[in-house]
């Protein structure tokens, strides 16, 4: 694994597996992707964890199946806690309605259990 991915896997927890390709087949948008992966996922004013909730939510709300459950896998390797993920589903549901709520929810449960 390249050096980047490794960074940002320790960051985010789970590295999309469309970057394992993307260095070698479009090194340059690699470069700009993987830049800006690693700006937005460094712990700031937000944790990485509690941006990791809040990717989790926005995934869900848009019923992206692939996305919630990249986002969930690397949510277990930060050690964040299914009740805080649970919590994040709720402003789902509040924002974009059950639909997003019972997608993030089926997945928790099949990935976290």
């Amino acid at each position: 694994m390249a050096k980047e991915q490794k960074r940002l896997e320790e960051k985010i927890g789970k590295v999309p597996e469309i970057f394992k390709g993307l260095e070698k087949t479009d090194p340059d948008l690699y470069s700009k992707v993987m830049g800006l992966d690693q700006m937005i996922w460094d712990d700031g004013a937000l944790s990485r964890q509690t941006k990791k909730i809040i990717a989790i939510a926005i995934a869900a709300a848009l019923r992206d199946d692939h996305a919630v459950r990249a986002q969930m896998a690397g949510a277990g390797n930060l050690g964040v806690k299914k009740e805080e993920i649970e919590e994040g589903l709720r402003v789902a549901f509040l924002l974009a309605g059950m639909p997003a709520y019972v997608h993030g929810k089926t997945v928790l449960e099949e990935e976290l259990g």
